[in-house]
């Protein structure tokens, strides 16, 4: 008998699944994206709204939902587009049925955000219509179009980003310095671009300076302004110690900008990271006009570095805090308050674990009377041989700034972890592709990983030994310019007790050590 074959049509759409004989109106949305806030791109805007609902409309076989728009945004992802990722959870809970814009490039300039985006839509029976290339995504050419033309968009936000860096670039290669100013206390932008200061605001700016200098932690300087209802750079009524801390720590407040202090490492991410040296940095001086001078600062960084090295022993509550140290134990002196109900009453000094240990402390206790006179003793000391101590000063500073070797080191490491990170990524990328024993491949790549993190951590040394050679120089610097400037001092002064002393430590026999900044010490 022979074989017979009846071919019975399809009755549903293949995609939308509605019925073949059925006209059903699709349910059509629009989506607008202009992606900057320019008066020409708003036009732009507008017209696009305006067209795609008057376009959906006049078609009899679709049913108008709404236009979906962004403005201002980057299409290079989709991860804070509200509209369109609004777009497109409407289309999965089955409220969209079509979706129309105008061209790949304006739906996403990430081939894979476009793709997956496609076929999530595609599972559910949802097409996209891009105008300018006339590609249905339920199409059987669709899939191949799209995934040309999304490739294509990706390399022009590509050569997009690389030419906007190149942009930024040379404006920092030309020293034109640009600050968040809505963020910035103190500066706004000038008549000429350049950062201009704001003298209400520069006030709050040296007042903070101010009171770190004499002897205030970032966190106490943050309580008062709090307390005395300053607002913040943003505008916020709370100061955070980490907002003081950037204050005091810009050098743009000395009139001078290092500029690509971070860089975007993924222009598709728009990941940004922190510059440790893998692209170039410029430092402009004079850049504008200052609101701390250079000395000022600079002392401010020396006294960072003295109480980073003090760490969580700080204290800021007065200008002999973390200062005085017990030439027995090691441990600093605290005031102490004697008859305080009484008119007897006086403050002293006297080691912090005088009593904590088995064996009491030796040192006698000091009052300030006798500390600064005895600072001021130790000071003189130091005017009197004036020549010889600024001389041992400047060959010390002059080795402290000689870091070649360091700079050699440092960048050596810099070209080992640039080959180990390539050998890694071939290491991945061979076992993606080949079959290879599992055992050897992950000893390969634990090797790798472990010369990657040890040269990370003989970097991240030397990159420190570097920071406290020039903390040590600037320091000395400070000390060298007090000297200098200064005659014989007859009165305690705590600007100078602040700037200019290291340590003061504290003998069993009474006797004193002055330590000063630039390393010189005076038995007193």
């Amino acid at each position: 008998m022979e074989r017979k074959v009846t071919v019975i049509p399809p009755t549903l759409h293949l995609q939308t699944h509605q019925p073949k004989a059925q006209t059903v109106r699709r349910r059509a949305a629009g989506y607008a994206r202009v992606s900057t806030d320019s008066e020409e791109q708003q036009t732009s805007y507008a017209a696009q709204v305006e067209y795609y609902t008057s376009y959906i409309q006049e078609r009899s076989d679709w049913e108008f939902v709404k236009v979906y728009t962004d403005e201002g945004i980057s299409a290079t992802n989709t991860k804070h587009r509200d509209g369109f990722n609004q777009m497109i959870s409407d289309a999965l809970d089955g409220k969209i049925d079509l979706i129309v814009t105008k061209s790949v490039s304006r739906f996403a300039r990430n081939t894979v955000d476009s793709l997956t985006t496609v076929r999530k839509l595609k599972e559910k029976g949802i097409e996209v219509y891009f105008q300018k290339e006339n590609i249905y995504t339920l199409d059987s050419k669709g899939k191949l179009l799209i995934t040309i033309m999304s490739s294509l968009a990706q390399e022009e936000s590509r050569s997009i980003s690389e030419n906007v860096t190149w942009g930024q670039r040379k404006r920092f290669a030309d020293g034109k310095v640009n600050l968040p100013y809505k963020q910035f206390l103190g500066y706004r932008k000038g008549a000429d671009g350049f950062p201009e200061v704001v003298p209400e605001e520069a006030v709050i700016v040296r007042r903070i300076y101010t009171r770190f200098m004499e002897g205030l932690t970032p966190g106490a300087i943050a309580k008062e302004l709090t307390a005395d209802a300053i607002p913040t750079p943003s505008g916020k009524q709370r100061w955070q110690t980490s907002t003081v801390e950037s204050i005091l720590q810009n050098e743009k407040y000395k009139g001078a900008a290092l500029l690509q202090k971070c860089f975007t490492v993924d222009f598709l991410t728009k990941k940004k990271k922190v510059n440790e040296g893998e692209v170039p940095q410029y430092y402009v001086e004079h850049s504008h006009e200052p609101i701390i001078t250079p000395d000022e600062f600079d002392k401010v960084q020396v006294e960072f570095e003295r109480r980073k090295r003090i760490s969580r022993q700080y204290s800021g509550k007065s200008i002999f805090s973390s200062r005085i140290i017990c030439g027995d134990c090691g441990s600093f002196f605290g005031s102490k308050v004697w008859n305080s109900t009484s008119k007897y009453r006086r403050v002293i000094w006297q080691c912090n674990n005088k009593f904590k240990g088995e064996h009491k402390c030796e040192t006698p206790h000091l009052d300030e009377k006798t500390i600064k006179a005895r600072f001021i003793v130790a000071f003189n000391a130091i005017l009197d041989s004036k020549d010889n101590i600024l001389e041992d000063c400047r060959l010390m500073q002059a080795t402290l700034t000689d870091c070649a070797g360091i700079d050699a080191e440092i960048e050596s490491l810099l070209e080992e972890i640039e080959v180990v990170t390539e050998l890694t990524k071939r290491c991945i990328a061979e076992n993606s592709q080949t079959a290879q024993n599992q055992e050897e491949y992950a000893a390969r790549y634990n090797g790798f990983v472990e010369r990657y993190e040890k040269t990370k951590v003989q970097l991240e040394q030397l990159r420190t030994t570097k920071a406290a050679r020039e903390a040590q120089a600037e320091a000395i610097g400070a000390f060298m310019f007090e000297v200098q400037e200064l005659d014989a001092l007859t009165d305690f002064d705590d600007k100078l007790w602040l700037t200019i002393i290291d340590t003061a430590t504290v003998h069993a026999d009474g006797r004193m050590t002055f330590k000063f900044q630039g390393g010189t010490e005076i038995d007193v």
